[in-house]
């Protein structure tokens, strides 16, 4: 049963984008580039424009395909429709164990949206047991390294990211940290969090509509690039030969020292891990903004979550959200900024019945990625694990790291919205 009720899909024999839709996005592309410039003023010299504009020039032609091409949304659907179908094995197993504690026709968030974590994490790990995955990585990290302009360790990193989680990427990169620079792993830091994780994929499409989840995915990998390129040029260090590592894993990984039933174990744990990790972290937030809004109607008579939407309004507006719809979006995006991306599509379930489909789409292509303060721990945790003093380095710039990722949800959100 879909938690989320889904918003028409465009119609694709219309006009297209009207003029203030093209208004608004070079308002939206303005911003997030003047943004990011913000970010690095010492370092202009190293950006290059070049590799900037082809990335845009890619980004958006593949909105274009994902969003409104007959072919593309006939793939992107397909793609949806695969993982539905995964959605519906994983809650045979769930209804296994724990059939009996939900009602019928109630609805669990942890049972029907966490549990199938660990089912697509078993699948992940069946297909890095294989070695299907490193060939996909490196496949697609060698493409990427020809557009963006970045070495071979970055663009491997985006991917692995994405397939593996911003937390499990990093141990394939254990014997190298030692030897990486601040900027390098400023971006690979920033990669992890501007990104969203495989396994995770299926509970993002049971709250908001799959083919924006599909498309955010794409877009937000060449959105990364653009950011990292103005908030954080360098020139590649293509002597770093452990880029290959990254893209066929480590000894945690690699099927000869483990068989398959020890790695289907493994994965079934780390998938049940991140569920109860992301269960826990919703219950303490949750509770947490619904003391705020209570102290804040007690002191105020208007709930933080109302404020916070007053402050991303102009954000929201420039995104090309109606004005009469952009204060509850930009309560949505405070939302997701300060506490995460499942309590932002909750809410944007409530509501969604009251705006627009163009508003709901824009708003779930910013919310599919970990940009939000509770990502700093994680990350610098994790790398902390292998190396303190790369962890303590990556906590040092953890602001900057939230604000270069919420600026790629921006850009993605921004090319877009052009296109819904």
């Amino acid at each position: 049963m879909q938690f989320f009720m889904m918003a028409p899909v465009k119609n694709n024999n219309s006009m297209g984008a009207t003029g203030m839709e093209y208004v608004h996005f070079v308002l939206g592309l303005v911003m997030v580039l003047a943004l990011a410039l913000l970010a690095n003023r010492r370092n202009w010299k190293q950006i290059k424009l070049r590799y900037i504009g082809q990335l845009l020039v890619v980004e958006l032609a593949l909105a274009w395909f994902m969003l409104n091409s007959e072919v593309g949304l006939a793939v992107v659907g397909g793609f949806a429709a695969g993982f539905t179908k995964l959605m519906e094995f994983a809650k045979q197993g769930t209804d296994f164990v724990f059939g009996g504690l939900v009602n019928e026709g109630a609805f669990s968030f942890f049972l029907m949206v966490l549990m199938p974590i660990v089912f697509i994490s078993v699948l992940i790990g069946i297909l890095q047991y294989i070695r299907l995955l490193p060939i996909v990585i490196r496949g697609i990290g060698t493409v990427l390294a020809k557009i963006n302009g970045m070495g071979k360790l970055e663009s491997f990193n985006a991917i692995s990211s994405m397939i593996v989680g911003q937390s499990e990427n990093f141990i394939a990169l254990k014997n190298i940290l030692p030897h990486l620079n601040e900027k390098q792993m400023y971006t690979l830091a920033a990669t992890a969090m501007s990104t969203v994780s495989m396994s995770i994929v299926g509970a993002y499409m049971q709250l908001i509509e799959p083919r924006y989840v599909v498309a955010a995915l794409v877009l937000n990998m060449f959105s990364t690039f653009v950011v990292l390129s103005l908030i954080n040029p360098y020139e590649p260090d293509n002597t770093v030969t452990d880029a290959k590592a990254l893209a066929e894993g480590d000894e945690h990984h690699t099927p000869k020292k483990e068989n398959f039933f020890e790695m289907l174990g493994e994965y079934i744990m780390a998938g049940f891990t991140v569920a109860v990790i992301v269960g826990a972290m919703l219950v303490g937030f949750i509770a947490l903004i619904a003391l705020i809004n209570y102290l804040f109607e007690a002191a105020f008579g208007v709930n933080f979550q109302h404020v916070m939407g007053y402050i991303f309004y102009p954000v929201a507006w420039i995104l090309g959200i109606p004005g009469s719809e952009a204060l509850q979006a930009g309560s949505i995006m405070a939302t997701k900024l300060v506490t995460n991306e499942f309590v932002a599509m909750m809410d944007l379930g409530k509501i969604a019945a009251e705006l627009s489909p163009r508003t709901v789409g824009i708003l779930s292509i910013f919310m599919v990625s970990f940009a939000n303060f509770s990502s700093i721990g994680i990350i610098a945790g994790a790398v902390k694990a292998l190396n303190e003093e790369k962890g303590n380095m990556v906590s040092r710039f953890g602001l900057k790291l939230v604000y270069g990722s919420t600026l790629v949800s921006l850009l993605s959100a921004v090319i877009a919205g052009v296109m819904i």
